[in-house]
């Protein structure tokens, strides 16, 4: 059993014994339900506490059992929560650290809940896809306003114990208890253990709605905010039912109803997918997870621009020191300029104290001189992306750091193994690839070059956790695993308005699909110069990678992009939205003359499959290739810095979604188009071999 069992002067205490989070695991689950039996036919027994032993009372469902026989065998959560009700004698949850999800239903299954302060109190099951199914949507509008249940189980953001004390009316939390948590949970259990009749959730009534617009307006909110994705939806849909259902065993039947849909739906899949591989990306095949880690304690950050300025910013925010270097003192206040308009901006939505703004900006010091950073455990440089300056750097960067320091380069595109044999220390170079703005963007990419010792492994992995990173580890080659991939989705892109697409149907068709911003609206954001730099480079390095020219075209009209007003689109001043370009349109219907192109109707479909499978079929080659250890971590990149819609899990798991025999089919209708580059379609190795197979990639 994963739970322990003792009497206390007359209170029988069921302690959750399941690290490492006390998950409701098939023993947690059963242990609880023989401790309440046990207890109720002990006469010595007045009442009963349920409490979880380490450092949480219990974070919900035990992830290891997910898609296994054991999740769904008996007893489940709804018979657990049951057997607490029906308990005759009362039940106090005792609750410290964090109560989730299951956690959380378990404990408004109990008589009473004491907590202490600090608490982390959530519905988080929004975020894998589906809502909650233990009765969660119907006890916690019980004893909570609709407003604040609506709130917490539409985003699964954990709230404080101490905010939800203070919420008029709650009857969720008995008493804070300071201290002792179950020296204070036993003796409020002695007080009530003669209360009669003992206090249930179920008793309760909905508290009523202030606003009849509300589950319409939340509706309409979730729409916007969380665009594509259907468990908000549901969550909304069972809140709803518990208002109209004065019969909470009808609600709750309800909720499992919904729950059960969404659980053997593709949303749920591609959610709990992400869920898993963002904790899979951390572990790295051959770097155990007792290697040891470096000390990095002071960091040191070379080029104060929007990179650095950003990456600084990551770094202050996780309280470690930073020695921001530039050559010219113009640029390093340009760079502080940037970093104070950051926070302030921030200060000014009270997303972060003055106080904190200023311990942030405390931590911060400046140099020209690489003398300053010598000391430093890490260095990142941020500078110009080309070869030569790069080399430049960590040749300096070896002759004044002190042994033992990590050497990262934020190269984007660059062979960081290259980069390496320009110390005498390539062991200890790794890249760190972050993205713009690197302060916001949550994806690291670790770049691990032939030479990178597996303590520096370690230690990044390490170190990006600590500035909130998800990290992906990948090998050496042009682009790395993100922009390798994104070259042939933006090639598509360009191929796509050539025989017929507008630049707004690829970019609207992308959207709807759920791509944060279309490939064209990209271009703008980044500046369309950085893609025709990286064009000409590959032009040189393989001259049979076949190119539109019509990318180049836009660009020799000046058209960067948003930074000089005009790109793809227009943008006027005070306008939000872009503006179709007639300018762009005659360049292209230009390109298409020259080339002796006839333009033809494009379905969306077609826009929408040429785009993400391109990515499928690169990623194939990546994995082949051994860049990326595994699909998750190619989705992993797409997800979290690509902004691919979650509802779909990744690039990767999209197709296996679709199915890798009807990918291939696909890809095979693409190549018999003579236009843009058909021999680009045959199926990489990895992808033809599984879908022969009839195997997934995840």
């Amino acid at each position: 059993m994963s739970t322990t069992y003792q009497v206390t002067d007359g209170v029988a205490v069921i302690s959750l014994a399941n690290p490492p989070v006390n998950g409701l695991g098939l023993s947690t689950r059963a242990g609880i339900v023989d401790g309440i039996q046990q207890a109720n036919a002990d006469a010595a027994v007045k009442a009963i506490v349920v409490i979880g032993s380490g450092k949480v009372f219990c974070g919900g469902a035990d992830i290891r059992e997910f898609n296994t026989p054991a999740a769904f065998a008996s007893p489940g959560l709804h018979l657990t929560i049951e057997t607490i009700e029906r308990s005759t004698k009362p039940v106090v949850a005792a609750i410290h650290g964090v109560v989730m999800g299951g956690g959380l239903e378990l404990a408004l299954g109990c008589h009473y809940r004491v907590m202490a302060p600090g608490v982390q109190v959530a519905l988080p099951e929004v975020n894998i896809g589906l809502i909650p199914g233990g009765g969660g949507t119907q006890r916690l509008p019980r004893v909570l306003p609709v407003e604040q249940t609506l709130q917490m189980v539409t985003s699964g953001a954990s709230v404080p114990s101490e905010k939800l004390a203070q919420v008029p009316g709650q009857q969720l939390i008995a008493r804070l208890i300071e201290g002792d948590l179950l020296a204070g949970a036993l003796a409020f259990a002695r007080d009530v253990a003669d209360v009669r009749p003992m206090p249930l959730v179920r008793h309760l009534s909905v508290s009523p709605v202030s606003d009849p617009e509300l589950f319409q307006k939340a509706r309409a909110d979730m729409a916007k905010t969380r665009r594509g994705l259907v468990s908000p939806q549901r969550c909304i849909d069972a809140i709803e039912i518990a208002v109209q259902t004065p019969d909470i065993d009808a609600g709750i039947q309800k909720e499992l109803d919904l729950f059960k849909v969404l659980m053997v739906g593709p949303q749920a899949r591609a959610m709990q997918h992400a869920f898993f591989g963002e904790r899979a990306a951390s572990k790295i095949p051959d770097v155990p997870d007792a290697t040891p880690t470096r000390k990095i304690e002071k960091v040191a950050v070379i080029g104060a621009g929007t990179m650095g300025g950003g990456i600084t910013m990551c770094f202050l925010n996780a309280g470690i020191p930073v020695t921001l270097l530039e050559m010219k003192q113009e640029a390093i206040e340009r760079g502080l300029g940037i970093i104070r308009k950051n926070y302030e901006a921030q200060v000014a939505k009270g997303k972060l104290s003055q106080d904190k703004y200023a311990q942030r900006m405390a931590l911060l010091s400046t140099t020209l001189s690489y003398e300053d950073i010598a000391q430093a455990d890490m260095v990142i440089e941020a500078v110009f992306e080309d070869m030569g300056v790069k080399s430049q750097v960590f040749t300096q960067l070896d002759a004044v750091m002190k042994p033992g320091a990590i050497l990262a380069s934020n190269t984007s595109t660059l062979d960081v193994d290259q980069i390496a044999e320009v110390t005498r220390r390539p062991a200890d170079v790794v890249g760190l690839h972050f993205f713009s703005p690197a302060n916001v963007m949550r994806l690291l990419e670790v770049v691990r070059s032939k030479h990178t010792a597996k303590d520096v492994m370690a230690t990044v992995m390490q170190v990006a956790k600590k500035i909130k990173k998800v990290a992906v580890v990948s090998g050496v080659c042009d682009g790395f695993i993100g922009n390798r991939m994104f070259e042939q989705y933006v090639r598509q892109s360009f191929f796509l308005v050539e025989e017929g697409a507008s630049v707004q149907q690829v970019d609207k068709a992308a959207e709807a699909f759920g791509f944060a911003m279309g490939p064209f609206r990209v271009g703008d954001l980044a500046g369309n110069d950085i893609g025709m730099a990286i064009r000409k480079r590959r032009k040189v390095e393989k001259p049979d990678v076949v190119y539109s020219p019509v990318g180049d075209a836009i660009c020799s009209l000046g058209r960067f992009g948003q930074k000089v007003g005009k790109g793809w689109y227009d943008y006027e001043a005070g306008r939000r939205e872009p503006v179709p370009s007639a300018e762009v349109q005659a360049c292209i219907d230009q390109v298409r003359a020259d080339k002796g192109l006839t333009p033809r109707a494009i379905s969306d479909d077609e826009i929408v499959q040429r785009l993400v499978l391109a990515l499928v079929n690169e990623g194939a080659a990546i994995l082949e290739e051994g860049i990326a250890s595994k699909a998750s971590d190619i989705d992993m990149v797409y997800l979290t810095g690509y902004g691919f819609p979650l509802s779909w899990g990744g690039p990767m798991l999209y197709a296996d979604l679709l199915g890798l025999p009807k990918v291939v089919e696909l890809m095979q209708g693409f190549a018999a188009n003579p236009h843009g580059d058909p021999a680009f379609w045959t199926p990489a190795a990895r992808l033809a071999r599984l879908a022969a197979e009839g195997k997934t990639f995840n």
